[in-house]
C-alpha cells in the first residue's frame, strides 16, 4: 500500500477540528438575555436573583477588571425541539486558551439553585434530555469580568491587577445566547476520532497499529457527510469500533486519573475571587459526579471548603453529600497548599492540624495523604512533619519544572534530615491540570522511571490554577483509553487506592535524601519582602501568645482566648499559601495581605498583653524586668521566664577615619564608606575579614529573568554588578554607628551596633526602595574554608555545598534558609542572621592564595510583574553577623533577633518549661486545640545529634501522654514530681512541679500532653 498517513492525520485533525466538533451543538434558537452590573464587589446570591434588570443583547460589551454582572436568560422550548436533549450554549467572549483566567459564570435556577459553572471550556447549560414544546426557560449567571493578566505575551507590566488602579474598559464581547440539541453521537465521535487521531500520532510511523488506526478513520471519514454531521455520525463511528475495541497489553502503563482543578487560594485574581471559583469549579464537579458513576474527584485545602461552607452554603451542601457518598475525596489534610520552604516549622505542623480537624469536624474523615503539587520546592523536615501527622503518602509534580537536572524518580521514598521517610509520588505526566491528551498519556508512560518494576502513575485530571475543574470531555477520553491497544490504561481511582497498589508494585523503592530544591522561582524567597516580614513576625507573635496565655491560663482565672487564637493562625496559614508567601500574586492580593499582617499584629500583641497583665506583669518602653518569649535564654533570663535581665556593654569609638564597634567578644573596624574593614573574635585573636576585602557592602543587580519575573532569578543576573561604594552620610547615635547611602532614585540607612552576645554586628535597614528590576545584596567576605553553607530548615538545619562540581551544585546559585545560615571551618564559623529573610547565596571566592567565603543575604527585589509596583516604598529588616559562630550559637542568635525581648514592671515569672539540655528548644508551649484544658509542650533536637534531656513543667500534674504532631494521645509518659525551681523569691509561682526524661534523635521532633 502507499503512504498516506500524514494525508490521513490532516484530513482527521482539520474535519475533527471545523466540521465534528462544532455540531456538537446543532440547530440555535436564540434566547431573550438580560443584563444587571453590580459595579463592586460581589453581592449576595439573592440579591442577584432579584436585581433590576436590562434588556442586553448578542454583541453587546460588558465587565469592568474585576466586576460582577448578572445575566438573565429567558425562552421557550420550540416545537422543533421538542424531544430533544437540549443545551444552552453561552458565550461570554471566551477564548478557549484562558481557562481559569479570564470571564467565568456560575449558573442559578430561580430559586438559588446553583447548576453548573461557564468557563472556556464548558460553555454550555443543560436544560432538559428530553424537551417539551413550549417549556418555559429562566435562568441566572453570576458572570466575573476577570481580566486576561498572563496572556499571549506573557509577564508584561499591567495595573489591571487591583480594582484601584484598574481601567473602566469593557473587556468582553457576548457572542451567543441560543438554545441547541445536544448531538449526543457526534459527541461520541469526536472521542472516537479525537483519541484514536492523538494515539496514532504517538505510536511508531511504522507500527501496524498505528497503520491500522489511520485506515480505521479514513474508512469513518469516508462515511460521513460534511453538511449532515448529525445524520452520519453513527455511520461514520462504526469502522471504528474494532479499533477502539482492541485491548491494551498486559504490561502496559497504568494511569490512575483523579478528577482535579488546582484552585490557586490567591494569585492573578483576589481572594474573594476564589471563593467563587471554587463555589464554581465544585458545583459542576458534583454534577459530573452525579452523571458518571465512574468519575472520582479530589480536592484538597480546608481553606475552600470552609470559604463554600460560609459564602456558598448551596453549593457546600451538595459537596457534602458527594463526599459523604465517597466519590467527592478530601485530599491534602492540609488548610492550603502551602508553600513548603518558607513558612516555619510550627506553622506547618499548624497547616496539617487546622486542615485534618476541619475535615474530621465537617466530614468524619482524615486525609491519608499530603497534597502539594505546585509549591516551588519542599523543605527537609517535611517527611517527618508529614509522618507525625499521621500521612503515610506524598505527592507533587513541581519538581519536574527543573530547569538544570531531571529527577530521577517518579515513585521513591523521601528521606528528611532526621531520617524519617514517606512514601513519594511525582506524577510522570509533569502536571496537575491532566487533560488526557494523547500526548499526555504516552509521555506519562514514556518517562516513568521506575517502569522496569512497577507500572502505575497517577494523573490529576481537569483545568486548573484558575479552576473549572475536569470536563465531560476527559470523561469521554478516559472511557475509550480504559483498555485501548498503544495506549496506557486510564481509569478514575481515588488517590488512597492508587498508593495502597503503588506501594505494592514497590516494595523496596529507590530513596532520595533531603530537601527536594526547584530548580527555578528562586527568586520566591524574597520578592515582595512584607509577605516575608508578615509572616515571620505573625509566626513569633503566635508563639508568644500561645505560650504567656497557657501560662496566665494555668496560674489564673484567665481564659485562654482559643477562638481568637484559632482564627489568628488561619489566617496566617491561608497567608502562606504557594503564591502570596512567595510574592508571586497580583497587587490586590499583597495589599490585602498587608493589612491582614498589620491587624494580626494588633490582634497577637493584645493576647500577649493581656496575658502578662493577669499575671501582674505590665509592658513598658524601659521596665526593670525582661519578658523573654523566646526557647533560648538571654541575657541570665531563661526562656519563658520574666525577670531582672544582665546587661551588656558595647562601646562605638572614631579611629582615624573610620569607627570602631566594641562588644565582649568582638570588635568591629567600620570605614568612612560604612564598610567593614575587620571584624575580629575577641576570643581567639581570629580576623573574620579576608586581607583586602570589606564587609557590608550593598550590591545591586540587574534583574531581568528569561520568565516568570516576580518568581525567577537567572544566574546571568550575577553579570552585571554594582557595588554601592563611595562616601556615605555617617553619624553616631550613642553606640550606633547610622550609615545612609543614596543610590538610584532609592535611600538606605544602616544602622550598625554589637548585639546583646557581644559578639554579633547587628545592621538595621531602613530602605526607602523605588529601582525597577534590580536586585538588592548585602555582602560579607569570611575568611573561612568550607565546602558547604550550612542553613536552618524548619526543626534543623542542612548543608549545600558551595563549589560547582556538578549541575546540581550549579543549579544552587540561590537558596533559601529560616532564621540563620552559617559557614565554618573546625574551630571557627561566621553565621548570617536575619529577621524577614529567606534568600541567601555563598560562594567560593579564592583571596591570596586561599579559598574565602562571600555570604550574601537577599534583601530585595522589583520585578514588574505580576506585581508592577513590588516593594516600592519603604521596607525595613534586621540582620545580624555572629562571629565564632556554630550551629549552636547561630540557632540561639536567630531566636534572639526574631522573639525580641520585652521590657516591663510588676513581679517576676519563673519559666512554665524547663529543659535541661541546651539544644532541646520549645516549639509551642499551648493548651490543646481540643479544649480539654490540657497542656500541649512541643519540643525538637536543634543540633542534629542524639540527646537524653528531661524537662520539668511547673504545677500540679496528674498524667501524661507523647501525642502526635495532631495532639492525638499516644504512649503514657511517666512523671516524677519534683520541686518547681524558681527564679526570685516574689516569682508567681512556686511549689510543685512534674519531670521526666526522654532521648531524642537528631531533628527530632516531640509533642506531650499533659492533663491538670
Amino acid at each position: 500500500m502507499h503512504d498516506s498517513q500524514q494525508l490521513t492525520i490532516g484530513r482527521a485533525t482539520r474535519v475533527l477540528e471545523e466540521r465534528i466538533r462544532p455540531a456538537v451543538h446543532s440547530q440555535p434558537h436564540p434566547l431573550a438575555l438580560e443584563a444587571f452590573r453590580v459595579g463592586g464587589e460581589p453581592i449576595a446570591v439573592a440579591e442577584g436573583l432579584s436585581a433590576d434588570y436590562a434588556p442586553a443583547a448578542v454583541g453587546d460589551r460588558w465587565g469592568r477588571a474585576w466586576d460582577t454582572t448578572w445575566f438573565r436568560v429567558t425562552g421557550a422550548v420550540p416545537d422543533a425541539l421538542a424531544g430533544r436533549r437540549v443545551e444552552i450554549v453561552f458565550d461570554l467572549g471566551f477564548d478557549v486558551n484562558m481557562t481559569g483566567f479570564q470571564a467565568e459564570g456560575l449558573v442559578y435556577r430561580p430559586d438559588g439553585e446553583p447548576v453548573r459553572s461557564l468557563h472556556p471550556r464548558a460553555q454550555w447549560i443543560p436544560v432538559s434530555r428530553d424537551a417539551v414544546a413550549g417549556e418555559p426557560i429562566e435562568l441566572y449567571v453570576e458572570a466575573s469580568s476577570n481580566p486576561v493578566l498572563l496572556d499571549y505575551v506573557p509577564f508584561q507590566p499591567t495595573r489591571e491587577g487591583d480594582w484601584d488602579t484598574s481601567s473602566d474598559e469593557l473587556l468582553y464581547r457576548i457572542r451567543r445566547v441560543d438554545l441547541c440539541v445536544f448531538e449526543a453521537e457526534v459527541f461520541e465521535l469526536v472521542h472516537d476520532v479525537e483519541v484514536l487521531l492523538q494515539l496514532a500520532e504517538q505510536l511508531p510511523v511504522d507500527s501496524a497499529r498505528r497503520a491500522r488506526i489511520l485506515y480505521a478513520l479514513d474508512r469513518s471519514l469516508d462515511r460521513l457527510d460534511l453538511q449532515d454531521v448529525a445524520g452520519t455520525a453513527a455511520a461514520a463511528r462504526a469502522p471504528l469500533a474494532e479499533a477502539l475495541a482492541a485491548p491494551a497489553g498486559e504490561t502496559v502503563h497504568r494511569i490512575a486519573a483523579v478528577g482535579h482543578a488546582h484552585i490557586d487560594s490567591a494569585w492573578l485574581w483576589p481572594l474573594r475571587e476564589t471563593v467563587r471559583k471554587v463555589a464554581r469549579t465544585t458545583s459542576s464537579m458534583v454534577t459530573l459526579l452525579e452523571e458518571h458513576d465512574e468519575f472520582i474527584y479530589a480536592m484538597s485545602s480546608a481553606q475552600q471548603y470552609a470559604w463554600l461552607k460560609e459564602h456558598r452554603p448551596e453549593v457546600y451542601a451538595r459537596v457534602r453529600q458527594a463526599v459523604a457518598e465517597g466519590r467527592f475525596v478530601p485530599v491534602g489534610g492540609m488548610w492550603v497548599e502551602a508553600d513548603a520552604v518558607l513558612p516555619g516549622g510550627e506553622a506547618m505542623i499548624r497547616q496539617f492540624a487546622y486542615g485534618q480537624r476541619f475535615f474530621r469536624e465537617e466530614f468524619g474523615i482524615e486525609c491519608r495523604g499530603a497534597w502539594l503539587p505546585d509549591s516551588f520546592g519542599y523543605s527537609g523536615a517535611l517527611p517527618q512533619l508529614l509522618v507525625g501527622a499521621g500521612f503515610d503518602w506524598f505527592l507533587t509534580q513541581k519538581i519536574s519544572w527543573n530547569q538544570v537536572n531531571r529527577f530521577p524518580h517518579h515513585t521513591f521514598l523521601w528521606e528528611g534530615v532526621d531520617g524519617s521517610r514517606i512514601f513519594t509520588h511525582f506524577p510522570p505526566m509533569d502536571t496537575y491540570n491532566a487533560q488526557l491528551s494523547g500526548a499526555e498519556v504516552a509521555l506519562a508512560a514514556r518517562q516513568f522511571h521506575e517502569k522496569a518494576i512497577a507500572s502505575s502513575s497517577l494523573a490529576p485530571t481537569g483545568w486548573g490554577d484558575g479552576g473549572g475543574g475536569t470536563t465531560r470531555e476527559m470523561i469521554a477520553r478516559a472511557t475509550r483509553m480504559n483498555d485501548l491497544e498503544g495506549s496506557a490504561r486510564v481509569q478514575w481511582e481515588k488517590p488512597d487506592d492508587f498508593f495502597d497498589r503503588a506501594k505494592a508494585e514497590l516494595p523496596n523503592p529507590p530513596v532520595w535524601r533531603g530537601e527536594l530544591y526547584l530548580e527555578i522561582h528562586r527568586a520566591t524567597y524574597t520578592t515582595q519582602h512584607a509577605m516575608k516580614q508578615g509572616n515571620r513576625r505573625s509566626e513569633a507573635l503566635l508563639a508568644e501568645a500561645e505560650q504567656w496565655a497557657a501560662v496566665a491560663a494555668l496560674r489564673t482565672d484567665y481564659e485562654y482566648p482559643y477562638d481568637v487564637l484559632d482564627d489568628a493562625w488561619r489566617q496566617v496559614l491561608l497567608l502562606q499559601f504557594h503564591d502570596i508567601l512567595p510574592g508571586s500574586s497580583i497587587a490586590w492580593v499583597h495589599r490585602e495581605a498587608r493589612d491582614r499582617y498589620r491587624e494580626l499584629a494588633a490582634t497577637l500583641e493584645g493576647v500577649i498583653g493581656d496575658a502578662l497583665a493577669a499575671l501582674g506583669i505590665r509592658l513598658t518602653d524601659d521596665g526593670p524586668l525582661q519578658v523573654n518569649s523566646a526557647p533560648v535564654a538571654r541575657a541570665g533570663v531563661r526562656p519563658g521566664e520574666v525577670a531582672v535581665s544582665e546587661t551588656s556593654t558595647s562601646s562605638l569609638e572614631a579611629a582615624g577615619a573610620g569607627w570602631v564597634l566594641r562588644g565582649a567578644h568582638v570588635e568591629i573596624t567600620v570605614d568612612a564608606e560604612g564598610h567593614v574593614t575587620s571584624a575580629i573574635d575577641r576570643d581567639s585573636g581570629r580576623e573574620a575579614i579576608p586581607e583586602g576585602a570589606v564587609g557590608n557592602v550593598l550590591q545591586l543587580h540587574q534583574d531581568f529573568p528569561n520568565m516568570w519575573d516576580a518568581w525567577d532569578v537567572d544566574a546571568h543576573y550575577r553579570a552585571m554588578r554594582e557595588d554601592l561604594g563611595g562616601p556615605a552620610e555617617i553619624a553616631v547615635d550613642g553606640e550606633t554607628l547610622v550609615v545612609t547611602r543614596a543610590f538610584g532614585d532609592s535611600t538606605i540607612e544602616q544602622r550598625l551596633s554589637v548585639g546583646e552576645d557581644g559578639r554579633s554586628l547587628v545592621i538595621d535597614h531602613r530602605v526607602d526602595w523605588h529601582e525597577r528590576e534590580k536586585f538588592l545584596k548585602l555582602a560579607f567576605p569570611v575568611d573561612v574554608f568550607a565546602d558547604t553553607a550550612i542553613a536552618e530548615t524548619q526543626f534543623g538545619f542542612q548543608s549545600r555545598p558551595t563549589h560547582e562540581n556538578t549541575s546540581w551544585d550549579v543549579a544552587r546559585f540561590e537558596t533559601h534558609t529560616q532564621r540563620w545560615f552559617l559557614v565554618q571551618e573546625p574551630g571557627f564559623g561566621v553565621a548570617f542572621v536575619n529577621d524577614s529573610l529567606y534568600g541567601f547565596d555563598v560562594t567560593r571566592v579564592p583571596r591570596g592564595g586561599r579559598i574565602t567565603q562571600d555570604a550574601r543575604f537577599s534583601l530585595l527585589r522589583a520585578p514588574r510583574f505580576p506585581d508592577p509596583e513590588t516593594d516600592q516604598g519603604v521596607q525595613t529588616m534586621r540582620v545580624a553577623v555572629v562571629f565564632g559562630a556554630d550551629t549552636a550559637r547561630a540557632t540561639e542568635s536567630g531566636y534572639r533577633l526574631n522573639v525580641p525581648p520585652r521590657a516591663a514592671e510588676g513581679r517576676p515569672v519563673a519559666p512554665l518549661v524547663t529543659i535541661s539540655a541546651p539544644n532541646v528548644l520549645t516549639s509551642a508551649v499551648k493548651l490543646a486545640d481540643d479544649r480539654s484544658g490540657d497542656l500541649v509542650v512541643r519540643v525538637y533536637e536543634s543540633a542534629g545529634a542524639r540527646t537524653r534531656t528531661a524537662i520539668e513543667v511547673a504545677g500540679p500534674w496528674v498524667g501524661a501522654v507523647r501525642a502526635d504532631l495532631l495532639e492525638r494521645p499516644g504512649e503514657t509518659v511517666e512523671l516524677d514530681a519534683v520541686d518547681a525551681a524558681v527564679a526570685a523569691a516574689d516569682a508567681a509561682v512556686a511549689g510543685p512541679a512534674s519531670a521526666f526524661e526522654l532521648e531524642l534523635h537528631p531533628f527530632e521532633v516531640a509533642t506531650f500532653r499533659l492533663r491538670r
